[in-house]
């Protein structure tokens, strides 16, 4: 991990104001903020460990735990909560066998809920990954799924 981080911080000139370009360039990058990466952007930029934590934790973009290969972020904003969000969310609980904040066994899934998607004639949707699914029911959460799962399957095969 110290070979990408390092890469990562050699774009920088390790000022303070390129605090939130390098922690978003780090969880681009790794998925998470690690401790490791915490250490060597405070090492590198003579920022306090502390003080990085306290930028971090007050943006709901960064987190510091390992995210799944497909991270699921699921819209709770005011139109998706009214066309059933909470519903699709526990379809999705069900589905994975996991809770919201949580990772499958294998790595492959994550869940989440996010503020809002900015997707609001679509409620309710979600993201996987970079992808928008949206107009979402129960019956879109299998559906979703077993398209991953063939996808998936497609892509090793190659």
């Amino acid at each position: 991990m110290s070979k990408i981080l390092n890469k990562i911080l050699s774009k920088y000139s390790g000022d303070k104001s390129d605090l939130i370009p390098i922690l978003q360039d780090i969880q681009s990058n790794l998925g998470y903020l690690s401790e490791e990466a915490i250490i060597a952007v405070s090492k590198f930029a003579g920022i306090p460990e502390s003080e990085i934590y306290g930028v971090a934790t007050f943006y709901t973009q960064f987190r510091f735990t390992p995210v799944g290969k497909k991270h699921v972020m699921v819209c709770k904003g005011t139109a998706c909560h009214v066309k059933g969000a909470p519903q699709i969310i526990e379809g999705i609980e069900r589905h994975l066998d996991i809770k919201e904040g949580e990772v499958t066994f294998d790595m492959e899934y994550s869940l989440e809920s996010v503020g809002c998607l900015g997707c609001c004639a679509l409620a309710p949707c979600a993201m996987v990954n970079e992808d928008v699914e949206s107009n979402l029911t129960l019956k879109d959460v299998k559906k979703i799924f077993s398209r991953m799962k063939r996808e998936s399957k497609n892509n090793d095969c190659n």
